[in-house]
């Protein structure tokens, strides 16, 4: 298994590129990352937010730590996005993923993704004007992937979410947008598919299973987030903690479908309150767990 970090683990704890990577590369011992847009926010004014992402990007080249892509983290995932419910909104949230892009090319990572959108309460109960927005949505999401080839990125990552007031959620869902984007972007839109996200037995019921979520739609795959959890809610636990997600299900899984070239993030949020020497203990730990498996 290719088995990396999204560094939310990290944030407000360990910043500074040389800081962060060393941490990674020799406490950690782990070679692939997914950089989370919660370290820098796209949002930022260019110059310093730009030499602020190079600075993480050099720092962990240079420790031996690819970074495979950036990715929308807490903060990010606070708005409704391209999936908003004025057209205002809905620019700002084309604005935000069009920032995050111009962010990675500074860093010269090749991919970047986030969450599709959120409808408000209204919109998500009414049919017309969920598929009204969609629609426009992806006229905006076709015009940000020409906007990646011309930074020079080869990838956008949309990640599926447990949530019925947002989109995509289901593994059919999922699967229809990658269906209406299919041949209409300048770069390939693949899924980083969440298990705590894919397992929300409240929502999904039966098809709450990673090989239903295969069968559906597991050509579009590019990456996964990994995490414990109950499945009842998104827990982002690590794998020191009891749940339904075993090292030995994800081993499992891994065999059976031969995901070589798919990376498994594991994607811990831990409380503010939790003393840093406790998580860095916490992640060592879980990572053990996982290689044993």
């Amino acid at each position: 298994m290719k088995l990396g970090l999204n560094l939310s683990f990290a944030i407000k704890r360990w910043l500074g590129g040389e800081r962060l990577a060393a941490m990674v590369a020799g406490d950690l011992d782990t070679r692939y990352v997914q950089f989370t847009w919660d370290l820098v926010d796209p949002g930022w004014p260019e110059f310093p937010r730009d030499a602020i992402a190079r600075d993480y990007a050099r720092a962990f080249a240079r420790a031996g730590v690819t970074i495979e892509s950036t990715f929308g983290g807490l903060a990010s995932y606070t708005y409704n996005h391209l999936l908003a419910p004025t057209p205002e909104l809905r620019e700002l949230g084309s604005e935000h993923l069009r920032r995050a892009i111009d962010m990675t090319a500074a860093m010269e990572v090749p991919a970047t993704g986030m969450p599709f959108g959120s409808y408000s309460a209204d919109d998500a109960i009414d049919p017309l004007r969920r598929e009204e927005i969609y629609k426009e949505a992806l006229e905006r999401y076709v015009a940000l992937s020409r906007h990646a080839r011309e930074r020079g990125l080869s990838m956008l990552l949309v990640e599926p979410v447990p949530l019925a007031t947002e989109f995509p959620s289901s593994a059919a869902d999922a699967r229809r947008m990658m269906s209406d984007l299919d041949g209409a972007t300048d770069v390939p839109v693949r899924l980083c598919v969440d298990w705590g996200h894919a397992l929300f037995s409240p929502l999904f019921g039966a098809d709450a299973d990673m090989d239903h979520w295969m069968r559906t739609c597991g050509e579009n795959v590019a990456a996964f987030h990994i995490q414990q959890t109950d499945g009842l809610y998104d827990r982002h636990w690590n794998f020191t903690r009891d749940g339904i997600v075993t090292p030995a299900v994800l081993a499992d899984f891994w065999k059976r479908h031969d995901l070589t070239d798919q990376t498994f993030f594991l994607e811990i949020i831990y409380p503010f309150e939790e003393p840093d020497a406790v998580v860095l203990s916490d992640m060592k730990a879980a990572l053990d767990l996982l290689r044993a498996a």
